[in-house]
């Protein structure tokens, strides 16, 4: 079975001014999505600022998430990194603090070959018994995980989908004819859900699922429903406020819009650090014009 369908959000990890993780507002967060009728949960993703929580609080973020959601969503662990032996550390932690599921993305920086990289996942898999989604994001890591070697990466068994964020809409449907009904396609870019979906993917996980989380699985449920003019307003209705959250890199723009709603104070730690003054202007514009101002 699908870790899930519908939309998961990908939670920004909110933060105090004195730069540790604000615990109380990420509890806040989490039930406010599981309100909203978001369908799962992910913790320490690149929307998380994962690449700056040192290990301890990686994993205190994911048990958070784990202990508040309390088994009403599934919760997915980011738990991807460079190092194998690190990648198994993280894995391990994840499964101990009661995560459904980690999200692992391709070894970033280092260009492993298909043979390594493959080594690369069968490790971390093996280390768990959680089921384990790959994330390709090429324009982040580097790494590219072609149609090819996704058809070779599901035989290993826990295996069970993947985040799909390379943009390549060709590659998409190349991993949709490759793959079988028991391996679940994600959206990894929020402006392609719909093409998505209609090559038999499940869903999204979402960076506008931050802001929109009620509107962005609706959305999925009506395409999988079949009222594919519900859904396919609701992606045309969302692009420019999906344009505006990525005016600059993720999760800059999507943590000041959660800030806007209240819902979080506004602090990163760097290298990321707050966006202009004109995405936050371009913010405000698109949120009240979606109707969340």
């Amino acid at each position: 079975m699908a870790i899930f369908e519908g939309a998961a959000v990908a939670l920004i990890t909110p933060m105090k001014q004195d730069g540790t993780v604000d615990y109380e507002k990420l509890d806040e967060l989490v039930e406010w999505q599981i309100q909203s009728g978001i369908d799962a949960i992910v913790a320490c993703g690149t929307t998380g600022e994962a690449s700056t929580l040192v290990d301890e609080e990686h994993i205190a973020v994911i048990e958070a998430v784990v202990k508040k959601s309390a088994g009403r969503v599934p919760v997915i662990g980011g738990t991807g990194s460079n190092n194998t032996e690190h990648g198994i550390h993280l894995s391990k932690e994840a499964q101990r603090v009661g995560a459904d599921a980690l999200l692992v993305v391709t070894p970033y920086y280092n260009k492993a070959t298909k043979t390594s990289l493959i080594a690369h996942y069968r490790a971390i898999c093996e280390s768990v018994d959680l089921p384990v989604l790959l994330y390709s994001v090429s324009s982040r890591t580097g790494m590219n995980l072609t149609a090819e070697t996704v058809a070779e990466l599901k035989k290993i068994p826990n295996i069970k989908g993947i985040k799909e964020a390379s943009g390549d809409i060709s590659q998409i449907v190349e991993i949709a004819r490759l793959v079988d009904e028991d391996f679940a396609l994600y959206s990894g870019n929020d402006d392609q859900v719909l093409p998505l979906l209609s090559v038999g993917g499940l869903g999204v996980i979402s960076t506008i699922g931050n802001i929109a989380p009620k509107q962005t699985s609706q959305m999925v449920h009506d395409y999988l429903q079949g009222d594919l003019k519900k859904a396919k307003d609701m992606q045309l209705t969302q692009k420019p406020l999906i344009d505006a959250i990525f005016a600059e890199v993720n999760p800059v723009p999507i943590k000041a819009a959660v800030s806007l709603l209240g819902k979080c104070e506004l602090h990163y730690r760097l290298p990321l650090g707050v966006p202009e003054d004109a995405t936050v202007d371009r913010l405000k514009k698109e949120m009240t014009a979606f109707g969340l101002l």
